[in-house]
């Protein structure tokens, strides 16, 4: 006999179209009715060594579906919460990606975050290299200012190299340029970076925090908290490439010393409570350098982790 959670179909997690965590697909993004709307940035021209992003929207909405069982909700006995129980997630597709011209796809990927703030939803952007955050950050100029917090192991603070103003090595500077952006706090940033000595200082000059994973963990996560905005809003931009390539290779430019999950997880668990999230994006996951599927895994267990928090009751 049939009881409870056990009517209608089982919908494991590799049955089925993977959209992110098996959401509703809403094509329409005039008719967004959701707390949360997925937006996949398929863009990886941005790229200075090792392209294959543009394939990281798939490989998370894929990795996402290992959470998805069919019942309400995901428990967490350390917690003693069922997160995601209540959250309306849809996934709203890609952005349309014109292949080799940045700005058209820039201008893209911008007016599906426009369309999801227009709507009330919160923006989940799932990228792509990290020059997507540009037209994300873009997108919130008729919001009210935003604190930028980044987990990376480089800073992308580079004003502009050959003519370069909006690749991956830029979103930062190109943020911290914006006058609705009210500071930046860098996470994690390590190791020899795409960033020259000017660009830290102008970064600090210009509003920045950097702390690298060493710092954090000196610190710990209350002290790193303790350095970010109170009662602010903040825009969450995640290079996967945040994380020690142990845990996270499937990335284009990887960097040993990284921060692991649990770390990570503790800290935005926090800043959910210190603050209010008013976008996400996820980035520089490329699925073809990890055959075994962890760093996709990686992505879109934090990502649901963080959305589950952001829509706990505090």
């Amino acid at each position: 006999m049939a009881h409870g959670y056990q009517t209608g179909r089982l919908n494991l997690p590799f049955v089925g179209i993977p959209t992110f965590a098996k959401a509703p697909y809403e094509p329409d993004w005039t008719g967004i009715d959701a707390d949360v709307a997925i937006l996949g940035a398929p863009f990886d021209f941005g790229t200075q060594w090792r392209a294959g992003s543009r394939f990281g929207p798939r490989g998370v909405r894929e990795a996402s579906t290992l959470f998805s069982f069919g019942h309400a909700g995901a428990y967490d006995h350390e917690d003693d919460v069922t997160y995601l129980a209540d959250a309306r997630i849809v996934d709203l597709g890609d952005a349309d990606i014109v292949h080799t011209d940045t700005l058209a796809s820039h201008a893209n990927i911008e007016a599906g975050v426009r369309a999801i703030l227009r709507s009330g939803a919160m923006p989940v952007v799932i990228g792509g290299d990290h020059s997507v955050n540009i037209p994300c950050v873009a997108a919130f100029s008729d919001q009210r200012p935003i604190h930028i917090v980044q987990i990376d192991a480089h800073l992308d603070f580079v004003d502009e190299r050959h003519g370069v103003r909006f690749g991956h090595g830029n979103p930062m500077r190109r943020a911290a340029e914006r006058s609705w952006v009210s500071g930046l706090s860098q996470i994690g940033i390590r190791n020899v970076s795409s960033t020259a000595k000017e660009g830290y200082d102008d970064a600090r000059r210009m509003g920045s925090d950097i702390v690298s994973v060493r710092q954090f963990r000196a610190m710990g996560v209350d002290a790193m908290l303790d350095r970010i905005p109170e009662n602010g809003r903040y825009y969450v931009t995640i290079d996967i490439d945040g994380f020690d390539p142990s845990i996270a290779s499937g990335t284009g430019t990887p960097s040993h010393g990284g921060f692991l999950y649990y770390e990570i997880l503790e800290f935005l668990a926090g800043l959910t409570r210190r603050g209010t999230i008013a976008g996400i994006d996820l980035v520089e996951v490329a699925p073809d350098y990890d055959h075994s599927g962890s760093t996709a895994i990686l992505a879109a267990q934090l990502l649901l982790n963080l959305i589950g928090r952001v829509f706990a009751p505090k």
